[in-house]
């Protein structure tokens, strides 16, 4: 066998090195003109145009504050090492005209390993989005605002691999904030703000007449907030095939559903979702929470979330047929379907179809939400939502919606927010103690595990650290009669000089 030679190899290596050597950073400015050699501010280029059509691999455009008409970048790729990249500079980077193509503002075709950020783009008119990538593969939108675009705010077709985050789309004059097309298959849309768009919040479809599989696969949807849109949804999947919808707040979206699982335009009805630990509030003229067309049951999963419905009879889960459907540990209100939006039973009779047999009915949105009628949605002190969920989400699920660690205290807590300690308040770990129950009515029992270490001191604070009460440093049940209910520390001081905290729950004498 002969020895292979090492010449291809190294001159990879040496084109590649090469080739990030000739790697250009090019700067844009309303002060720059296009004759300039674009190299430096004082350089810069003009227009956005003259920049697209002149970068290659691995070179960045970082354009000025100022007002901008739009660009078109086509037939030219990036590299998973050296993307092409569009670069704000400031925070009012504005394009208000479109591209010279297209009626859209940025325009990414048959371009992979492009990142776009930090551009406002307002105003698109005729057809035009706010951002559209097609054809385009490893693509990233990030950190951009699309607002009052004639179509939609993002809009992306074929694109595998697309990550579309911290960007906030709103007021679009047609369609939808978000929109993710054609076979686009692991998409990421994560942290993005959708509010009065026309339709939908976020819509993806996988419309097999536009060609490929017309299937959507491994799409991840987490962290978004939804709310304020128009005609269908907060969440619209259409020809999905495994989809993970966690951690997202979605509410006040009209004359639709929280989140809709279905066929229409995609090779399959949408099935084998994970929807974990969402908020769903849905308003007096919407329709349900989550609903499941026929065969979107199917691998799917429906766990720890909070789905409150005012509207006058629909409500929380609607399924047309319950085949192979997973749904427990939620909170909802007192109606459901087994047969789609036409009717509604209650919960108990939901249950005894196998269905949420731990889940809650809702108690009072005051209690549940810190002010949900000021739109914040975090967890009040005491609220039923608190470490009553589950940890099957937890393979998908390990913080929320605001990047704290889940789960915070016994157990995983229901909806989008976990509830946790104000800011200073820390839990040391020096040794395990063992609560129970928790939460408690009458007593608290202490269990120290295997550390067995003296006690020298243990006391009850409330969430701000202030001491409720004291125990004697012996006492292993911890009388908690007469205190108020709500969240509380329990701070055990042991003999070595270190302590342990744990955060507790005490509920109202039954």
């Amino acid at each position: 066998m002969k020895t292979p030679k090492p010449w291809p190899l190294l001159l990879a290596i040496l084109l590649n090195l090469n080739f990030n050597l000739l790697a250009a950073t090019y700067y844009v400015s309303n002060a720059g003109s296009d004759a300039n050699s674009g190299l430096s501010p004082v350089e810069a280029f003009l227009t956005l145009q003259y920049a697209a059509d002149i970068v290659q691999a691995g070179d960045t455009v970082f354009v000025a504050d100022g007002a901008y008409n739009g660009f078109d970048l086509r037939d030219r790729n990036g590299t998973s090492a050296a993307p092409i990249v569009f670069q704000a500079s400031g925070v009012n980077a504005l394009i208000n005209q479109s591209g010279p193509i297209r009626n859209d503002g940025i325009n990414i075709e048959n371009a992979d390993y492009v990142v776009v950020d930090g551009f406002t783009v307002n105003g698109m008119p005729g057809n035009g989005n706010g951002i559209r990538v097609v054809l385009s593969n490893h693509c990233v939108v990030r950190n951009c605002r699309c607002d009052g675009n004639a179509e939609r705010g993002i809009f992306t077709a074929f694109t595998d691999d697309i990550l579309i985050e911290y960007n906030v789309c709103t007021n679009s004059v047609d369609e939808h904030g978000i929109y993710v097309s054609n076979s686009s298959d692991r998409p990421v849309i994560r942290y993005n703000e959708c509010f009065g768009n026309n339709n939908i919040g976020i819509h993806l479809n996988g419309d097999l007449s536009a060609g490929g599989d017309g299937i959507i696969s491994d799409a991840q949807i987490y962290g978004n907030v939804l709310h304020d849109n128009g005609q269908a949804a907060g969440i619209n999947m259409d020809g999905l095939q495994d989809p993970v919808v966690y951690n997202n707040l979605i509410y006040d979206n009209h004359f639709g559903q929280g989140i809709a699982l279905f066929q229409q335009d995609g090779a399959i009805v949408t099935n084998g979702a994970k929807i974990f630990n969402n908020t769903i509030i849905v308003p007096e003229d919407g329709r349900w929470g989550i609903l499941l067309k026929a065969g979107a049951s199917q691998g799917t999963e429906i766990y720890n979330n909070i789905i409150i419905n005012r509207h006058a009879w629909r409500g929380c889960i609607a399924a047309e047929d319950i085949t192979g459907l997973q749904s427990d540990y939620n909170i909802v209100n007192d109606r459901m379907s087994a047969e789609g939006d036409g009717s509604a039973v209650l919960l108990s009779v939901w249950q005894l179809l196998g269905l949420d047999q731990h889940s809650l009915v809702a108690a009072p949105l005051a209690t549940l939400f810190q002010d949900a009628a000021g739109g914040d949605f975090h967890l009040a002190a005491g609220s039923q939502a608190v470490d009553a969920g589950t940890n099957l989400a937890a393979p998908v699920v390990n913080e929320d919606l605001d990047g704290n660690a889940r789960p915070f205290g016994g157990a995983f807590d229901i909806g989008c927010y976990e509830f946790t300690l104000p800011d200073g308040i820390t839990t040391p770990a020096a040794a395990e103690i063992l609560v129970f129950p928790n939460p408690a009515h009458h007593c608290i029992h202490l269990g120290y595990g295997q550390w067995q270490m003296d006690a020298r001191r243990i006391e009850l604070a409330d969430a701000s650290g202030r001491l409720v009460r004291s125990f004697a440093p012996s006492s292993q049940t911890l009388d908690v009669r007469n205190v108020p209910a709500g969240w509380y520390l329990l701070r055990v001081l042991w003999a070595n000089g270190e302590a342990t905290t744990e955060k507790i729950m005490i509920r109202s004498a039954l």
